[in-house]
């Protein structure tokens, strides 16, 4: 599947609403991209379709914000502060991944192979003379992951197209 262009961050929060959708126990979605390429922006998306109303910050400082939401415990982890892999396991985060919690990952390739597999991942790039604009691509490892894959495309198929 190309990348989808994501306009604003209107549309990248309308992507993580999309996910949303189809988010259940035991999954994890990972986000890659740059510094404020947008992974906390979809973050809130996810997390305001799935009825959260207040603040939604970065975990870049705290390492995972917890929310319960709807029917799921949702984890939002950051690991950009992460200097090697085994910070992991010192900073105790596997307990998080269960089956009755949702793990939304930022920075996984800081903890190099010692997450879970992910389901899906989404990886948001920055537009070269674009300020607004990303390039999101969607990566599917399991059936779970292939419905969020579908649902995001399906909605943001009615973005304008890419310049």
């Amino acid at each position: 599947m190309p990348a989808i262009y994501l306009p604003d961050p209107a549309a990248t929060e309308s992507a993580g609403a999309a996910l949303a959708s189809t988010l259940c126990g035991g999954m994890i979605v990972t986000l890659k991209g740059d510094l404020a390429a947008g992974k906390t922006t979809l973050a809130r998306g996810v997390l305001r379709a799935l009825g959260w109303t207040g603040l939604v910050k970065s975990p870049t400082y705290t390492l995972v914000e917890h929310y319960f939401v709807s029917r799921l415990y949702f984890y939002h982890f950051d690991f950009y502060r992460f200097a090697e892999p085994g910070e992991w396991e010192t900073a105790g985060l596997a307990e998080y991944f269960r089956d009755d919690s949702v793990c939304l990952v930022e920075w996984p390739e800081r903890v190099a192979g010692l997450l879970p597999a992910p389901d899906v991942e989404l990886v948001l790039a920055h537009r070269e003379h674009d300020a607004a604009g990303r390039d999101l691509s969607l990566y599917s490892a399991t059936p779970a992951g292939e419905l969020c894959k579908s649902a995001i495309a399906a909605r943001l198929k009615r973005l304008p197209a890419r310049p």
